[in-house]
């Protein structure tokens, strides 16, 4: 069976498998994504004293773009939080309004949880 994908160019040498550039300029050689593109958000309160924390798991994304599209959510939110673990957590039930931001980002997402 004749494998489709180029893996050596005589003006570029090797070709990275997945994202097809020369390993060289490689964009994706140092980049592993977290989630795994399931994205689904979540209302907790267990540990933190009956406080509500929008918890959004699955991203597909990078550490490092995760981080920034935390930042993104909690400024545009208006509270607080963190990026831990592969997930973002978010001050608050913004359960909604993080739904249609995460929509406007190109994200499907669904609530998961009571």
């Amino acid at each position: 069976m004749k494998n489709s994908n180029l893996v050596y160019s005589t003006d570029q040498g090797r070709l990275c498998p997945s994202c097809e550039r020369p390993v060289s300029d490689c964009q994706c050689k140092n980049e592993s994504i977290v989630g795994n593109g399931k994205v689904l958000i979540a209302l907790e309160t267990k540990g933190r004293k009956g406080k509500g924390v929008t918890i959004v798991t699955g991203l597909p994304l990078t550490e490092d773009a995760l981080k920034a599209l935390g930042k993104k959510l909690k400024t545009q939110c208006g509270t607080g939080g963190a990026v831990k673990e592969g997930h973002i957590e978010i001050q608050g039930d913004n359960r909604q309004k993080v739904k249609e931001l995460l929509e406007k980002e190109g994200f499907s997402s669904k609530f998961t949880g009571g």
